[in-house]
Order: structure tokens, then C-alpha cells, then sequence
């Protein structure tokens, strides 16, 4: 009988156990929730205040030059909603491990605002990245994006090509 009941005992305990990837698994799948949600709401709504909770205080894009801070990172991201119309924020796959993410993505637009100081120019752009990402306490600690920014200036009209 002890037998059974040890057998037992051990057993319920290995199937109540989650594995650590099947933790990460979850909070990963919370993360890509929140995370694209976020950008559907920022970019192509345009309401730019939600990023005011998707980051944490100390956040940093690595960017050039580098942003930190969530104000700043926001500040970053606004560029974008008010440099452009016609904003398509397209995240064509998103992929994470608990707290990384990556995610493949397209943006397309029309720049008929102020960009990062550069004027309107009326110009189409139509470019592919991808942002790696780390989470903290389900918000947004780091991003890097990676795209051709010589196709974006010369879609833009800066560069010729």
C-alpha cells in the first residue's frame, strides 16, 4: 500500500510541475500578445500614449544614438506616427523564448510629416526589419531594429537611387 500511495504522490507531483520551457512557452505567449497589441494601438491608431505603459523607466533602444528611457522612447516612436500618414504597422511574424522576442515586421507609409527633423517629402515608403526584443515584469526593457536604411533614405527621397 505505501507503495501505491508513494507512486501516487510522485506521479501527481511530476503532472502538476510545469518544465521551465513549458513556463516560458506561456510567458511567452503573454508577451507577443501584449507586445503586438502595443504596436497595432501606437502605430496604426496613431494613440501614442499607450507607450507610457509598455516600457520600463531605464529602457534602452539601441539605436544611433541610443535612447534610454521610457519619455525617450516614446518621444522615438512618436516620430513615426507624426511623420507619416497612412501608417501600416504589419508584424508578419513574432517569435519568443519567455522574455526575448523577435519579430519580423513591415511598415509602410507616407511621409507627410516631420521625421526625425527631416521635412515632408509626400514620398511612399515600404520597408522590412526586425526588432529584437527583451521583456521585464511584462514590459518592454530593450529593442533593437534592424532594417535597410539605405532603401528606407531612398524611398524617402534623400538618397537618390
Amino acid at each position: 500500500m505505501k507503495k501505491i500511495i508513494l507512486s501516487l504522490c510522485l506521479i501527481s507531483a511530476l503532472v502538476s510541475c510545469k518544465s521551465v520551457n513549458d513556463k516560458n512557452a506561456e510567458l511567452g505567449k503573454k508577451n507577443i500578445e501584449f507586445y503586438s497589441r502595443i504596436w497595432e494601438v501606437a502605430v496604426n491608431e496613431g494613440r501614442i500614449n499607450i507607450l507610457d505603459s509598455a516600457y520600463v523607466d531605464d529602457a534602452v533602444l539601441h539605436a544611433v544614438p541610443e535612447v534610454k528611457g521610457k519619455a525617450n522612447a516614446k518621444a522615438y516612436y512618436e516620430n513615426y506616427v507624426t511623420g507619416f500618414s497612412e501608417r501600416k504597422f504589419i508584424i508578419k511574424q513574432i517569435v519568443a523564448d519567455g522574455d526575448n522576442l523577435v519579430k519580423y515586421w513591415q511598415f509602410k507609409g507616407k511621409h507627410t510629416g516631420t521625421f526625425f527633423g527631416i521635412p515632408a517629402t509626400g514620398k511612399d515608403v515600404d520597408v522590412i526589419g526586425c526588432t529584437i526584443v527583451k521583456m521585464k515584469d511584462g514590459k518592454i526593457a530593450e529593442e533593437q531594429d534592424f532594417m535597410d536604411n539605405l532603401e528606407f533614405m531612398q524611398q524617402i527621397g534623400l538618397i537618390p537611387r
